[in-house]
Formats: structure tokens, sequence, C-alpha cells
């Protein structure tokens, strides 16, 4: 594994700062078991000591938690070193069979969830777990409540909460204690919604683990050229990666990293080549003008 760069924190963790967003290797349009694991392999060997899935993520009308078993599977094959990984997942979500995607807050289910999840995991306590969504059909202090509830049984070791407003992350702050230490939004140059929960996140020390964190940023080759051409609200990142001979998408990640030292971006993945460029990014550190022009001062 790379070493040097400064960690960030999820509780008691420190962790490299760009984690794995595993979704992509077991939704549809999945790749094939030997790339998903040589991927997962690849972000290991760069260094990233973070990766996030959940029991939902899987084709529409399959069972769930392939998600879950491929990063198990990966792990156990991989010839380093292991025990500084933090695996995350997620419970509450699932499928439709028509691809749509469902909530289920109940406190039973998540309980029933997170057990089942440890297991398709192998593990005694699962790292990082996140409540995926509020369920509007659920008060959300009885959802967090089946949280306190693994907490306080040992299925779970730290907690986090998704897709969740200010509020929401106040109440449950005040449910679950110095145990909540994450929140997980949709943010990215593009998608800046979540900014109020980026600054309460930085107030309170929770990581911000931002998902879809590319959004907006054009598909381009490793070596910067844009296949389609930069979208012209995103021209200046292109035009620092070109300066700097890398890709757009790994400037997006370092704009992020340098919005708060409390962020860790979540990138998909489904090929080794992509997973090693964006665990470059916390190794770019944007110069003065740089920022200025990325809008960050």
């Amino acid at each position: 594994m790379t070493v040097g760069t400064t960690r960030r924190a999820i509780g008691d963790r420190r962790v490299w700062p760009v984690g794995l967003g595993a979704m992509p290797l077991s939704i549809e349009g999945r790749p094939g078991e030997a790339r998903a694991v040589a991927t997962i392999h690849a972000a290991l060997d760069a260094g990233v000591t973070l990766i996030d899935t959940a029991d939902s993520y899987h084709p529409p009308g399959e069972r769930s938690g392939p998600g879950e078993e491929l990063v198990a599977r990966a792990l156990a094959s991989y010839g380093g070193g292991t025990d500084g990984v933090l695996i995350a997942t997620k419970g509450g979500r699932g499928r439709t069979r028509d691809g749509d995607w469902s909530v289920n807050g109940d406190p039973g289910h998540l309980k029933r969830a997170a057990r089942e999840s440890a297991s398709r995991l192998g593990v005694e306590a699962i790292g990082l777990y996140q409540l995926h969504k509020p369920d509007p059909a659920v008060p959300y202090e009885e959802s967090l409540g089946a949280i306190r509830e693994l907490l306080d049984e040992g299925t779970i070791r730290l907690a986090g909460i998704s897709n969740a407003d200010t509020a929401q992350i106040r109440q449950a702050g005040e449910i679950l204690g110095d145990r909540l230490v994450s929140v997980q939004n949709r943010y990215s140059p593009a998608i800046r919604d979540s900014e109020p929960e980026l600054r309460l996140c930085t107030d309170l020390g929770l990581a911000f683990l931002p998902w879809s964190p590319l959004g907006g940023i054009s598909r381009s080759s490793l070596d910067g050229a844009s296949r389609q051409g930069p979208d012209p609200a995103f021209a200046a990142f292109h035009q620092v990666a070109r300066e700097r001979g890398v890709s757009p998408q790994r400037v997006a990640l370092a704009w992020l990293l340098a919005r708060s030292p409390v962020v860790i971006p979540i990138p998909g993945a489904s090929r080794p080549e992509s997973v090693r460029d964006s665990a470059a990014a916390a190794e770019l550190v944007l110069e003065e003008g740089e920022r200025a022009l990325l809008g960050l001062d």
C-alpha cells in the first residue's frame, strides 16, 4: 500500500482520503467477477482503506447482498494485509423488479438486515453501518433506535446516516451520541445541495462521504483528453487537469478534499485504472491559483 498521505478520521478510525464506492461492481452493468475483484485489489494496492457497499446493491429482481459478498471474497483473496481496511455497508433500501429503489426503515427490518450483512461480510461486527435513507413511513427516531440497539449489542461498531438533512443529522447525534461518525450525501462540483450538511459535519467533526462525487465532470480518459468535450460549466477543472497532466476526475476529487478536512469522497469504479486514478487524488494538492480558478477561495 502507498504510505505518507495524511489519513482522515471516521470516528476512531483513520482512512485514506479517497474511498471506493463499490456499487458499480454489483448492480446492473456490473463487470465480471475477475475484473470486479481486480478493481478492489487495485484500490487496496493504491492505499484505499475505505470500501463502501450496501445490501441493496444488486440487479433488479435478485436477492440482497451480492455486493457485500463480493467485497468479502476480494478481501479474502487479497495478497496483502487488510487489517486497516474499514468496510462500510448500508441498510434500509431495496430494489424493485422494475429497477426502482425502495426504502424500509422499519426497526425490525434494519436489525435483521444488519445481522445478515455481518454474516455476508464474514465479520462479527460491521465496521461502519449506515442507515441508507430516511423512510417517510417510519418515524426517524424509530429507525435510529434500531441503529442504537445494533451498536449496543455489538453487531456494528460505528454508525452513519445517509441522504439526511441538517435536522436529521442533529437528531441522529442526539440518539446515537459520539457513535454517530459519518454522513453520506450526494455532493459534487455539479450537485451542491448538501452544502449546509457539509458545513454542519465540519462543525461537528463528522466524516462527510460524498456519493456520486464525480457528477457533472464529463467522462475523460486518464490523460485528461475528453472524449466528448468538457461541459463549459466545468472548463476550469479540465484546464487544471490539462496543465497538471491528470484527469478532470482527479481534479474534481482534489477539489472535494479541499472543501473540508472531514470530506472523504467515495467514487465508484468498475476498472482498476479508474480506482487507481481516483486514489491518487489524495496526493494532488491544489495550488493557490488553481484553488481560485476552481472557486475554492
